[in-house]
């Protein structure tokens, strides 16, 4: 299926009006506080594009994912500091929940997500919990002078006191080790997880029934996806990441998600490409047709 507008999936105007679409695509191509590789203000626009070449049947689902209709906003205007950004990502975010739907919020960086957790909160409470994939711990308190960098964010959900589970870690601080083992963290560092599936249930049991799933596309290996600004060595494969996102869903009512810091590098489209199908299968996985 093919279509002439740039939306998620090139769909045609019949799936995409706003009022009659279950999910909104909210790209949010934000990059204020990169360590290391930039680009990541490019992965939202990449995200739609390649998804524009997707077949769209989903073959593990038996059935066309984009028929619960999936609309595109427009994105989120970049602003003059992080405090500010995630206040603007806050106020886009709560206008979409107050209207229902489904939020899927392509990055840009980590610490956007800070903003659509504020937006959650508003509008339906603190009754969820947060499931991330990455690769680090993002677990400082503060970095380059900030707390708002992408390198804070799950400090920062901590902060909101919401349950949390960490899974696919293989890079982390001093201060984030010294607070983990303080803490009693959740947390499946990749070298424990890989080749098991045990762990699976171990996370689902750590989590509340209403949960949020932010997806840090580092934490899949380099060797699928370079086309980030902090790649580690040993993550996840492909089919582990999706066989464990279907069982969170199967366990839990996902109630929002999003995908962050691809860094799209010219002429390598296939990173782009299988960030596209990670988003679209979780959509499959978490809406009901």
């Amino acid at each position: 299926m093919s279509s002439s507008s740039c939306n998620f999936g090139g769909l045609p105007e019949e799936y995409t009006s706003y009022k009659a679409a279950k999910a909104a695509i909210l790209p949010i191509p934000y990059e204020g506080t990169v360590s290391y590789g930039g680009g990541t203000a490019l992965g939202p626009d990449a995200i739609i594009k390649a998804s524009m070449n997707m077949e769209l049947y989903d073959e593990e689902l038996h059935r066309d994912t984009y028929e619960i209709g999936i609309h595109t906003l427009a994105a989120v205007k970049g602003a003059s500091s992080p405090s500010s950004m995630i206040k603007s990502i806050r106020d886009s975010a709560i206008k979409v929940l107050r209207d229902g739907k489904f939020l899927v919020s392509l990055g840009g960086e980590h610490s956007i997500t800070k903003g659509v957790l504020d937006a959650f909160i508003e509008v339906r409470g603190n009754d969820f919990g947060v499931l991330q994939l990455d690769a680090h711990a993002d677990l400082r308190d503060s970095y380059d002078d900030t707390p708002h960098s992408h390198a804070c964010i799950m400090k920062r959900v901590h902060e909101l006191g919401l349950t949390y589970s960490q899974v696919g870690i293989r890079s982390l601080s001093r201060e984030e080790a010294d607070f983990i083992s303080e803490g009693g963290q959740k947390i499946y560092f990749a070298h424990k997880i890989t080749g098991k599936t045990d762990w699976m249930e171990q996370v689902m049991s750590d989590l509340p029934d209403k949960v949020y799933v932010t997806i840090d596309i580092d934490v899949l290996d380099p060797s699928i996806m370079p086309s980030t600004g902090t790649p580690e060595p040993g993550g996840l494969d492909w089919y582990t990441t999706t066989h464990f996102l279907r069982k969170v869903s199967e366990t839990k009512e996902i109630i929002g998600f999003d995908v962050v810091e691809l860094a799209p590098i010219k002429d390598l489209p296939a990173p782009d490409f299988l960030t596209a199908k990670l988003v679209y299968k979780l959509l499959g996985y978490a809406i009901e047709a």
